[in-house]
């Protein structure tokens, strides 16, 4: 009896590990929307943090987020004149390093893009647009070109940021432009699935996101001017909404360049997208139709516009911190139903969160402080924090959690810290 339930337990912890090695590691968790489904994590830290159980330098200066396939972990970063991916054991061994195309040369020309990984293989964009499908087992490259040259992308001030999107054999890019607006790409061997039609505009910085309404996959995503839903099977441009033309408050002067530099995730709950984007420009809910043939705006909200940091949603409740000046900003909670601030709050500046465990991760990005917070609309309710050790330039990376470790990167250092419960 002892042995058959050893049995079953050894048969399901390997279903579970075959469950989550099968899975999409990628940019801002499983579903894109800061959620991580860590469990057991501490529900305060010591005054000093979380122990710090490794660091690792040399993974090349960036804001790449770090993912795990539960193996190992993948970052990129700006290595000479290149974007770099690094593969990290989970010890914190970097165990192999491959260039995978040229980085951006213009302003913050380091790494942006966060790896998407599924069954052995890593898909990265670089900084001017060469994309890569790479085996992780090794770090050899299995197919790339220059995806900005090929479709003829237009984009912004700060070249290519995008995190490649995954679903089913497609592989999802925005290069925008005068040829088309999104492209699916075998993932397999890099040709081109569906192109879609163009709007004639050019990208921004926004990783898309896979919805699933009124019996379609949708990809939604937002670029210069236009929020963009697409039809996953057939690259079908469903609708779009010229998000750029939204100002609620004609009291604040937007950044003339604000509708360009789009950043921001969008979130999905049944039925309905939430948008926000810094420099004074409204953030805003729609309802996608029973069809999803169009949108309907519900309302617009001028207090949180989220600069880079991107925004999560729980219990109905949108936080995330909102854009003074580039260096400056607070932490907001709004409504999901109705928009309404329901509390705006200095914690050092403006920054990055994710949630685990029902608890918010803040991560602030000029000192490189993280917090631990609870998530109530009354109140900026910090249970702890503490300031990191390493790393220089601004802390735009937006931190990870997997296997029970806190992973968090500034510039050319990933450290990871112990949250797990004892």
């Amino acid at each position: 009896m002892r042995l058959f339930r050893f049995s079953l337990l050894f048969t399901a912890l390997l279903l579970a590990f075959s469950s989550f090695s099968q899975s999409i590691s990628q940019w801002r968790g499983p579903h894109r929307d800061g959620h991580y489904p860590d469990k057991n994590l501490l529900s305060s830290w010591p005054a000093e943090g979380p122990n710090m159980v490794w660091s690792v330098e040399g993974i090349g200066k960036g804001y790449s987020t770090a993912v795990s396939d539960g193996k190992n972990i993948y970052i990129t970063g700006k290595s000479g004149n290149d974007d770099e991916l690094t593969a990290i054991s989970k010890e914190g061994k970097i165990l192999w390093q491959v260039p995978y195309g040229p980085a951006w040369s213009g302003s913050f020309p380091e790494s942006r893009c966060t790896p998407t990984v599924e069954n052995g293989k890593a898909y990265v964009v670089s900084g001017s647009g060469t994309i890569a499908c790479i085996n992780t087992s090794d770090g050899k490259i299995v197919w790339s070109f220059d995806g900005l040259e090929k479709f003829k992308g237009a984009y912004g001030d700060w070249g290519v940021c995008e995190s490649l999107l995954l679903s089913g054999n497609k592989l999802i890019y925005t290069p925008a432009g005068p040829a088309t607006t999104m492209v699916a790409l075998n993932k397999e061997t890099g040709e081109t699935t569906w192109a879609s039609e163009t709007l004639n505009d050019t990208s921004a910085y926004v990783s898309p996101l896979l919805v699933e309404f009124a019996g379609k996959k949708i990809i939604v995503t937002i670029i210069n001017k236009y929020l963009v839903g697409v039809e996953e099977s057939s690259g079908k441009i469903l609708w779009k909404y010229d998000y750029s033309s939204l100002k609620s408050d004609k009291s604040l002067q937007i950044w003339p360049g604000a509708p360009k530099t789009n950043t921001i995730t969008p979130l999905f709950k049944d039925g309905e997208l939430y948008i926000t984007g810094g420099y004074n420009h409204d953030g805003a809910k729609f309802r996608i139709s029973p069809d999803a043939s169009s949108i309907e705006l519900l309302w617009t909200d001028s207090t949180l516009d989220c600069h880079m940091g991107g925004v999560v949603l729980q219990n109905g409740y949108i936080y995330g911190s909102n854009w003074f000046n580039n260096s400056m900003g607070d932490w907001c909670c709004l409504d999901w139903k109705t928009g309404k601030t329901l509390y705006e709050k200095n914690w050092f500046t403006k920054g990055a969160v994710i949630e685990a465990d029902g608890k918010l991760y803040c991560f602030e990005e000029k000192s490189g402080n993280v917090a631990l917070v609870n998530p109530t609309p009354e109140k900026f309710d910090l249970i702890s924090s503490f300031k990191t050790s390493m790393g220089t330039g601004p802390a735009w990376a937006h931190p990870s959690i997997y296997d029970g470790l806190l992973l968090v990167r500034r510039g050319d250092a990933l450290m990871a810290f112990d949250i797990r419960q004892k």
